[in-house]
C-alpha cells in the first residue's frame, strides 16, 4: 500500500479542530465576495474543490446556490455532511481527487479556497492536474476563484514567523521552515492535535507560486481573462492590488 502524502494524514479525523483554525474564520466574507461575482445569480451551479468540512458549501446553499463540494478526506466530508443535516441542507458532497475529477462542463463556477488541494502536491504536474481538471469540470462561459500561496511573500518574510503571528492556542504549528528558491517549495514541520487527541508531527511541503507562473498556466487552459489579487482572510476584494505582503493571493479568471 502506498506511505500517505503528509496532507492526507493531516486531514484524517481532524474536522473539529479544523474548523477552529484561525484560517478558517473568514467564510461569511468569503462567500459575500462569490456572491457578487455571481451577480447573486441563484441559478448557477457551483462546484467547491477541497471543500473539506464544507463551510463555503453550507453558507452558499444557505443561501439558494447548488453546489456540489468534493474532497480527498472521508472524514473532512463526514464532518461537512453532519454540519449539513443541522442544518437542514442537502448538499452534494463526494469523495474525489481533485486530480481526476470526473465533471464535464457541468458548473458555472469553481472555487477553490484556503490552498483547496492545490498547491499541496508534491509535483507542479500533480498541482497542474488540479487545474486541469476544475477547468474540464467549467462550461465554456465558466469562471474559476481560487486563493493560493503567494510566491512573492517568503523572498521578503519568514514564513515561519507569519504563521507564528497568525496561530493561536490549539492551532496547528509550523517550524524548521526552508524555502527552495530553485523550486519555490517551503519545507516545514507541523504540529497538531487531531479530534481525538492524538498529537501529530507532520514533514510538509507546499508550492508557492509567483503571479506570471499562474497567468500562464490559467492561459495555458484557455482562460481568457485572469486577474490576481491580494487574498484578505474574509475580505476579499478587487480593491486588494497583490503586494510582496499578501500571503496568499485571489485568482479569479474567466473563459
Amino acid at each position: 500500500m502506498n506511505k500517505k502524502q503528509w496532507y492526507e494524514s493531516l486531514f484524517e479525523n481532524y474536522g473539529q479542530k479544523y474548523d477552529n483554525e484561525n484560517f478558517t474564520q473568514g467564510t461569511i466574507g468569503e462567500c459575500d465576495f462569490i456572491e457578487t461575482e455571481l451577480k447573486f445569480d441563484k441559478s448557477q451551479k457551483v462546484l467547491d474543490v477541497g471543500c473539506g468540512t464544507g463551510r463555503h458549501s453550507i453558507e452558499l446553499t444557505k443561501r439558494g446556490y447548488s453546489v456540489t463540494g468534493i474532497d480527498l478526506s472521508e472524514t473532512q466530508l463526514q464532518k461537512a455532511k453532519e454540519k449539513a443535516d443541522r442544518n437542514n441542507l442537502t448538499i452534494d458532497f463526494q469523495q474525489q481527487d481533485a486530480r481526476k475529477l470526473t465533471f464535464n462542463n457541468e458548473f458555472d463556477i469553481a472555487i477553490m479556497l484556503c490552498e483547496g488541494g492545490f498547491p499541496l502536491m508534491e509535483t507542479d504536474e500533480m498541482n497542474f492536474e488540479i487545474l486541469k481538471n476544475v477547468t474540464k469540470s467549467l462550461n465554456e462561459h465558466g469562471k474559476f476563484i481560487f486563493t493560493t500561496l503567494n510566491g512573492l511573500f517568503p523572498l521578503y518574510h519568514s514564513v515561519e514567523e507569519f504563521c507564528s503571528s497568525a496561530t493561536e492556542e490549539g492551532n496547528a504549528t509550523y517550524r524548521s521552515n526552508t524555502f527552495d528558491l530553485m523550486t519555490f517549495r517551503d519545507y516545514n514541520v507541523t504540529e497538531f492535535e487531531d479530534d481525538f487527541g492524538n498529537k501529530k508531527v507532520l514533514e510538509c511541503n507546499e508550492r508557492y507560486y509567483i503571479p506570471c507562473e499562474i497567468t500562464w498556466l490559467l492561459k495555458s487552459l484557455g482562460y481568457k481573462k485572469i486577474e490576481i489579487f491580494g487574498a484578505k482572510l474574509g475580505e476579499f476584494s478587487r480593491n486588494d492590488k497583490l503586494t510582496t505582503e499578501d500571503f496568499e493571493m485571489l485568482v479569479i479568471a474567466e473563459k
